[in-house]
């Protein structure tokens, strides 16, 4: 994009800075997952908004960095790279495995986010663990295939499935050992994404977020899966633009 930051570590900023920015909203992906997510979801935001992507360690042009041990760490590492930037107002959208890294960056912050909209991932009293992680290359890629969200011609490529599923396979670890006790709550307001036929969160655990902050709290449901902010970008910039404002 003319005009963008160069990509490089953690974060990118692929719009040019402008005055009537007022806001920074940091997208986290999901479980192997890239910045690619919100690639139809970006140009639905309005100028006053400009969106920070995470880019995790192992994928794009991070695909040599080591991956991390856990995910306090990992957290760790992404509260150090964006510090710089959350003297600012700002904002999260994490999705599934992202709204966990999320939460625990928004813990991290001196200057807490104006608002947490948590995607597609239960509250952490019902963290399931499990053992993805630990699945042979055929049963992971199945279960991409399960989940949605992975383009079918990657999961149908060896070469390509070879590049994916280290990433994939380091975060399923990183998110299914996550101790799931953080060390607070948040005063922000939250705001729960959730697609109405996600087969992997209920209405109660996404109900129970309520829990993890002392401001606000509201669940918005969406048309679709996991993934359904891939199916229909346009509502959900709709309710980040409308709970921004």
């Amino acid at each position: 994009m003319k005009g963008a930051k160069p990509f490089r570590g953690w974060l990118r900023r692929p719009r040019p800075a402008s005055p009537v920015q007022r806001l920074r909203l940091f997208c986290l992906p999901h479980a192997g997952g890239t910045p690619g997510l919100f690639r139809h979801l970006l140009p639905l935001l309005p100028d006053w908004i400009e969106p920070v992507l995470v880019c995790p360690p192992g994928r794009e042009d991070r695909l040599n960095d080591p991956f991390h041990a856990d995910l306090t760490s990992m957290a760790d590492d992404l509260a150090d790279a964006a510090a710089p930037l959350l003297a600012q107002p700002w904002a999260l959208f994490g999705h599934s495995m992202g709204a966990a890294l999320g939460f625990e960056l928004a813990l991290r912050s001196p200057r807490p986010p104006q608002h947490l909209f948590l995607s597609a991932r239960e509250a952490p009293q019902h963290h399931r663990g499990g053992g993805v992680h630990r699945l042979d290359d055929a049963a992971l890629g199945r279960e991409l295939l399960r989940l949605g969200g992975t383009a079918p011609e990657i999961l149908a490529m060896p070469e390509l499935l070879a590049l994916v599923l280290p990433a994939v396979r380091a975060d399923y670890r990183l998110i299914e050992t996550w101790d799931a006790r953080p060390a607070g709550r948040v005063t922000c307001p939250i705001s729960i994404f959730r697609g109405l036929d996600d087969p992997d969160l209920t209405e109660v655990e996404a109900k129970d977020w309520r829990e993890w902050t002392s401001g606000p709290f509201h669940i918005q449901p969406f048309a679709g899966g996991h993934f359904y902010l891939l199916d229909d970008p346009a509502p959900v910039a709709a309710a980040l633009v409308t709970a921004l404002s």
